[in-house]
């Protein structure tokens, strides 16, 4: 569901772009702008969804995750709001509301419920990154911005390919209601 409705959120601010987009070799070009601004967003998001992940997650390797996360992350955001500042893209500088529902619900979780669907939002989050990316590095118009765009792509492709395996082991398993749950 969540996935559902990322895509369907995503649908809602690329269309409009894409509607009065140039086209470029028979394909709708994107807006390096609206591209700088959603990366933004998914880059500020990510930094302080693992940061809660640093202090949260049980699973080591969720814990190895996430300091890479906020390691390339932090590095990515930083070049990205170099870039915008000699293009003139105006950045948000707080989290969407998306996002911060998203971290305010894994706040209230722990153990292996918090693992579970903390590295289910990864996933949706890396996926969302992969797609928007691409379409930046294929389709923007300004060559810097796309240049940057085809240098991130292949980490954040890398986090992807390492967060998927252990969330479909999360997913996988069987989540515990709290009546089963041991106490702790």
């Amino acid at each position: 569901m969540i996935r559902t409705l990322t895509l369907a959120a995503l649908t809602v601010i690329t269309v409009p772009t894409l509607v009065h987009a140039q086209v470029t070799s028979g394909r709708a070009a994107v807006s390096d702008p609206l591209f700088a601004s959603a990366a933004t967003l998914g880059g500020l998001a990510e930094v302080s969804l693992s940061e809660l992940g640093l202090q949260r997650a049980t699973d080591p390797e969720l814990k190895t995750f996430s300091q890479r996360m906020v390691d390339d992350h932090t590095r990515t955001n930083a070049e990205l709001t170099a870039l915008a500042a000699r293009k003139a893209y105006p950045l948000p500088r707080v989290l969407d509301a998306r996002a911060q529902f998203c971290i305010q619900s894994l706040a209230g979780l722990t153990g292996a419920e918090f693992d579970r669907c903390y590295a289910k939002a990864q996933l949706v989050a890396h996926l969302d990154a992969v797609a928007a990316f691409e379409a930046e590095s294929e389709r923007g118009l300004d060559a810097e911005t796309r240049a940057f765009a085809a240098k991130v792509l292949p980490t954040i492709k890398d986090h992807l390919k390492t967060i998927k395996p252990i969330a479909m082991r999360y997913d996988k398993e069987e989540p515990r209601s709290s009546e089963t749950s041991p106490n702790k």
